[in-house]
């Protein structure tokens, strides 16, 4: 049997979407944090708006690359899935490349304008990174389900959207306590406990929600044992809230110890979140209307494809950790001279 799968080389299909799903998970993480740190700047002041642009400023540009590459891979790997989900999700799209471009503009410029234009080039940035994640909230919770219509598809995108925001600016605080030192670290972990409270709260209530809409994902978790074997993931995800909540009240520690705990831990639930929807997905591109069979390309044409899928992931893994390994340490006052 194994020697019959692999001849008709059927593991291909399911190895780019694991490529794909892990290029989307590693740009939720890292862009997730930047878009929080934006979305967190309003009604900041000047000297701690410039030191948390500071933090992500290295950073941010490269992180989307992660989003290209994913995209990327579902064009090559699955081209019928691709232009259903962008003819579906269109305006969405629309919007996220709009204000990605935007808050890229509004970085430049803040920091290039006269004085009393740089308030203004603050608030297009905030605007850009909120926009962003509203638009990805909405994306994921229409692509959760299968791109329903009607309010309750709707009311359910827009409680995503919403939950999403708070949970890119937990991580994003998180980042701040991990990057910055006295006031705003301080701050920041105010920022994490708020966040921290809002993004729980908003999982439980899309947890308990989207069975209630999906029939399938009703069965795949609550039916026996599936619901057995399953039950480490809910357990897990509580242990690592109860543990970033400790970690917070206890956080900054003298001489900034464990400062990169919070954000560990967050990442730890970002996993286990990403885990449970892989799970509810597979083995759907579409839920319920396209399998990753179904969706994919011919083989031979992702036996050329991995070759380049082979030889850019690693590249990418690679550049990534050499700017976070050369950029380590407190943020610094960004220069553009």
């Amino acid at each position: 049997m194994m020697d019959h799968f692999l001849t008709d080389q059927n593991w291909l299909p399911y190895l780019f979407a694991l490529l794909m799903g892990l290029t989307m998970l590693i740009y939720v993480v890292l862009d997730g944090y930047d878009l929080g740190v934006g979305m967190l700047t309003i009604n900041r002041g000047d000297a701690h708006k410039d030191r948390m642009i500071a933090s992500i400023g290295p950073f941010w540009d490269a992180n989307e690359t992660w989003l290209v590459l994913g995209v990327g891979i579902l064009l090559v790997a699955f081209p019928v899935a691709h232009g259903i989900i962008l003819t579906e999700l269109y305006l969405p799209v629309a919007l996220m490349i709009f204000g990605l471009i935007f808050r890229g503009v509004a970085f430049d410029f803040r920091a290039k304008v006269p004085a009393e234009r740089k308030a203004r080039w603050n608030r297009f940035f905030f605007l850009g990174s909120l926009l962003t994640t509203l638009a990805q909230g909405y994306m994921l919770g229409s692509y959760i389900l299968g791109f329903a219509t009607g309010l309750g598809p709707f009311l359910f995108s827009i409680l995503i959207a919403l939950v999403l925001c708070s949970a890119y600016c937990l991580v994003g605080a998180c980042w701040l306590i991990l990057k910055c030192e006295g006031e705003l670290q301080e701050k920041a972990v105010v920022w994490a406990k708020r966040h921290l409270f809002g993004a729980v709260v908003g999982l439980t209530a899309i947890s308990a929600a989207t069975p209630l809409f999906s029939p399938r994902i009703m069965e795949k978790w609550f039916s026996y044992p599936e619901i057995i074997w399953l039950a480490p993931l809910p357990i897990l995800s509580a242990v690592l809230v109860i543990a970033l909540y400790i970690s917070l009240q206890k956080t900054p520690r003298p001489q900034d110890r464990k400062s990169g705990l919070p954000l560990a831990l967050t990442i730890g639930l970002f996993i286990l979140s990403f885990v449970g929807l892989a799970y509810s997905f597979f083995p759907y591109v579409i839920p319920d209307q396209m399998t990753i069979l179904d969706a994919s390309t011919s083989p031979e044409a992702l036996t050329i494809m991995l070759w380049g899928v082979a030889i850019v992931f690693p590249v990418l893994i690679s550049y990534t950790a050499l700017s976070y390994y050369i950029f380590r340490g407190k943020a610094q006052d960004l220069s553009y001279d």
